[in-house]
């Protein structure tokens, strides 16, 4: 199974680069992590900022592949424990699927992107920079990735 995180915005600050770098370095032999990033819609005075999410929605979907498991990234999705996170990798695995993380603009997912996900996953009730969710999000992938092949790397 490979994994795709498709996150729309460009040039992580080089220290969130780096630390996304090494746990996709982690992540390499058990889950190969792609990163595919989506350029922002236009906001600001005078734009319109749904117009700007439907458009980041648009990429988005344009950059799924037709059969992959899908995982929204949004606040109003299922909280899961670092355990829960690893009995989802295991499902995911036995469904022979690839999958693919997603992480939408400043406003959110469009609804597009929400009705196409096959799950949403809430990080928990933080509003955290989307740049720092790439990072969590590799970290707790690595992290279900040990819990899995029962490597110490947990300790809870």
């Amino acid at each position: 199974m490979r994994a795709r995180l498709i996150a729309v915005g460009e040039r992580m600050p080089a220290w969130v680069a780096e630390g996304f770098a090494e746990y996709r370095k982690r992540l390499s032999h058990e889950l190969p992590l792609e990163l595919i990033e989506i350029k922002p819609g236009t906001r600001g005075k005078g734009r319109d900022d749904v117009r700007a999410t439907l458009d980041e929605g648009v990429a988005i979907l344009a950059a799924l592949p037709r059969d992959i498991h899908v995982v929204a990234l949004d606040g109003r999705g299922k909280t899961w424990s670092s355990e829960d996170l690893a009995q989802q990798l295991e499902q995911w695995r036995m469904g022979g699927r690839d999958i693919a993380f997603l992480i939408g603009g400043p406003d959110g997912h469009a609804p597009d992107v929400l009705a196409r996900a096959d799950q949403r996953w809430s990080l928990g009730p933080l509003t955290l920079p989307h740049m720092l969710v790439r990072l969590v999000l590799a970290e707790q992938l690595y992290r279900a990735t040990t819990l899995v092949a029962g490597h110490p790397y947990h300790r809870a």
